[in-house]
């Protein structure tokens, strides 16, 4: 298994709602090993696998990066049940926005479920730094990006920006 290239802003890859993952089998267990090589490699948070130009319902987690008893989590056809807590404005990047950062709220909680890398359902409670990240991975699986997150006069001031990516992806 091995990295893969990072696809960046501008694909059409990472405006498609992503395909439910019918079974876990080894082109899963694959994809998501190439998913954990190439985070690793660009020292990030979280991946989702439209991310790498493959349209599948699957992200994983890793925030070893920020806490050290974090462990990789993955995340197969994840369904969120519900959004709370209060709304936190926080600094966010991405993997497919180099350089990019943004302030972005979101709220500060969130309850998921999805298949883990054996098939297994599990339900999670996350908050703080993993809710976001996880809410940030689940909208790329949704076509949504962080971007569509900010206001009108956020998304004009960085408008030269995104251009400059568009062109370079």
């Amino acid at each position: 298994m091995s990295a893969r290239p990072i696809v960046q802003y501008g694909d059409p890859v990472l405006r498609e709602v992503a395909q439910e993952v019918d079974k876990v089998d080894s082109g899963i267990k694959d994809l998501v090993s190439d998913m954990t090589d190439t985070l690793k490699e660009a020292q990030g948070l979280g991946l989702a696998a439209p991310q790498i130009s493959v349209s599948k319902r699957v992200f994983i987690v890793d925030l070893t990066a920020v806490d050290l008893t974090a462990e990789l989590k993955v995340f197969i056809n994840p369904e969120i049940i519900e959004k709370y807590g209060d709304d936190i404005e926080m600094e966010e990047g991405c993997l497919s926005f180099p350089g990019l950062y943004q302030k972005i709220v979101r709220p500060s909680q969130v309850k998921i479920k999805a298949t883990d890398i054996d098939g297994n359902q599990f339900e999670l409670d996350a908050d703080g730094m993993l809710a976001r990240v996880i809410l940030h991975e689940y909208d790329h699986l949704e076509g949504v990006l962080y971007i569509d997150h900010l206001s009108a006069l956020s998304r004009t001031l960085i408008k030269g920006r995104l251009k400059k990516l568009k062109e370079v992806s």
